[in-house]
């Protein structure tokens, strides 16, 4: 039997298991939304910006290892989703985002709410499609899914004229698997490669693991505690990934990089043999490639991606494959070699001890005004570490990444390679509708927040209760750091000099709102607002200390040596 393709659309979404939609509603899309109010099999969220939509998929994907989904239609609808897609495709996250056209016929024609959607977010998307006749429509989607979770995974778009919502064609459920004879990524590592990787890993008498989001998105996190505990070697997670490797966990060093730790960078820049797995040795985390290329040390990289591989460092070993299937063969070959000899690591170890012995992370405590640093070790203390935290960007989010300590992966859901204001509120959204027995928060800032703060009435339509700590210091705080260390003091236009009340506005949305000014109070409201008002959404304003900053920190164009570790540095 024949249906319209917005009927096939929607069962297309049902029979690829989707569970959530976030999307707005407008004229391209409305036979697709007449569809979706008439089945009963996934829940669409209406959020108040497509922007948002968005980025709410993408946290739904990040926290649940499942393919988000965000609806919009064309025009500005496409566009305001395009921060959202471009975010989503820096951190590799599994995505397929919808979006309606005008009619086939009226394309090219400037027609009201067209755009050019498909050559607008070609550079940020994994792959795009428009659909020009409805007999493609089911295995376009179809596609798009295996293309969105496969490989380096990543968001894809389907554009889908208006006429091809309402033309008819028959559809049946896809029963065998989807083949592209143009797409076909390398899941396996090379034995020999992985063999070559394993002789010089066991050479090694300064051996260094270095893990990105990779990790996390391969869901080879057991994989990688198996193999930092077979060689004893320590091991530092990039800020997206966070939780690949318990940050309990005696090898783990902290993160690398800008605001990573003392003992983290140095290892990087000392040791003799550095196994890079599912990171991609960007500007913020070895700082300047010269000066890294001057310690002479060999590295092993391991990727899913060969684009990913001596794009910004010339490796010795490079593995393409999928990470968590790399490092099942790896450690079998390991093992199989005669493991790794761990005692010759005692004087790594010293060195690296040594290191530690700085507490680059440590701060001066007040009595009279909050740290913001010590908000989120509250927070800790009250979540027991098992919270899932969602940040904006800024200074909030380089404490959030220093001091929760996550143990577990996808707990840490934040904007990285693209650095998105606005993402915190909209994530927690999607991490909240992915798990919505978990305890959430969001670690903010009064500028961030500020950017997607109407998404306070999505969260009250559909019973969203994120605790929202927003850490106020009434300043765009690492701008106003910046131009601190490099600008003179000269703080242009950093300076939130017209902040709202913030816990009025929260409470005209219907939420709870408390303002705490002093350090005594910052765990009590926490435990008040995992404890009393559990089941509500909290807006907690920490009005902070305005001149703290992010230490350790690595200036632009410096090495991962060429730390400051506070302002004594300046």
């Amino acid at each position: 039997m024949e249906i319209t393709g917005a009927e096939i659309l929607v069962r297309c979404l049902a029979d690829e298991g989707v569970e959530h939609v976030f999307g707005y509603p407008g004229g391209a899309v409305l036979y697709i939304y007449d569809e979706i109010f008439k089945q009963d099999r996934f829940q669409h969220i209406l959020v108040r910006h497509e922007q948002a939509a968005v980025h709410a998929a993408d946290a739904y994907s990040r926290s649940s290892n499942k393919v988000g989904v965000a609806l919009v239609t064309s025009g500005p609808g496409a566009t305001n989703a395009v921060t959202g897609i471009a975010t989503a495709y820096t951190d590799s996250i599994p995505m397929v985002i919808i979006t309606g056209q005008v009619p086939t016929a009226a394309i090219g024609e400037d027609a009201f709410q067209e755009c050019d959607t498909i050559g607008i977010t070609r550079p940020c998307v994994k792959h795009n499609f428009l659909v020009k006749d409805v007999k493609d429509l089911a295995e376009t989607l179809q596609r798009a899914f295996y293309i969105a979770r496969t490989g380096r995974p990543g968001p894809v778009l389907v554009d889908v004229p208006k006429d091809i919502t309402i033309a008819r064609y028959k559809y049946a459920p896809r029963t065998a698997p989807v083949v592209m004879r143009s797409y076909s990524p390398v899941v396996k590592g090379h034995q020999g490669q992985i063999k070559k990787a394993v002789q010089l890993l066991r050479s090694a008498e300064r051996p260094m693991i270095y893990t990105g989001g990779g990790v996390i998105l391969a869901n080879a996190s057991d994989e990688l505690k198996q193999l930092v505990e077979t060689v004893g070697a320590p091991c530092t997670n990039t800020l997206m990934g966070l939780g690949g490797l318990p940050a309990s966990h005696p090898s783990f060093v902290g993160m690398p990089g800008m605001h990573g730790t003392y003992e983290a960078n140095m290892a990087m820049q000392h040791c003799d043999v550095l196994v890079a797995i599912g990171a991609r040795f960007d500007d913020r985390v070895i700082g300047n490639p010269r000066h890294f290329a001057q310690n002479a040390r060999k590295i092993i990289h391991i990727d899913v991606d060969p684009s990913s591989i001596s794009k910004r460092v010339k490796v010795d070993v490079p593995i393409v494959g999928d990470v968590r299937d790399v490092l099942v063969d790896f450690i079998a070959q390991l093992e199989s070699a005669g493991g790794f000899d761990t005692a010759r690591l005692k004087p790594w170890w010293e060195q690296v001890e040594t290191w530690r012995g700085r507490q680059c992370l440590r701060y001066a405590p007040s009595n009279e005004v909050i740290k913001p640093q010590s908000v989120v070790e509250a927070l800790w203390e009250v979540t027991g570490g098992d919270a899932f935290v969602t940040s904006d960007v800024g200074q909030h989010q380089m404490w959030a990444a220093q001091y929760y300590g996550f143990n577990k992966p996808r707990r840490w859901i934040n904007s990285g390679g693209l650095g998105t204001m606005g993402v915190g509120l909209p994530y927690a959204m999607g991490v909240q509708m992915a798990n919505p027995d978990a305890d959430v928060a969001v670690i903010t800032g009064e500028g961030s927040i500020q950017m997607n703060i109407q998404e306070l009435s999505t969260c009250f339509q559909y019973h969203l209760s994120p605790k929202v700590l927003c850490l106020n210091n009434r300043y765009l705080g690492m701008v106003r750091q910046w131009q601190e260390i490099d600008y003179g003091s000269r703080y242009s236009e950093s300076y939130m000099d017209a902040l709202p009340d913030f816990v009025k506005l929260v409470e005209a949305y219907g939420h709870v709102g408390l303002r705490i000014d002093k350090p005594a109070d910052v765990k009590p409201a926490l435990q008040e607002a995992f404890g009393k008002y559990r089941k509500r959404l909290v807006f907690l304003d920490f009005i902070t200390d305005q001149s703290e900053n992010v230490w350790p920190m690595v200036k632009a164009g410096k090495g991962l040596t060429e730390m400051l570790l506070g302002s004594e540095d300046l």
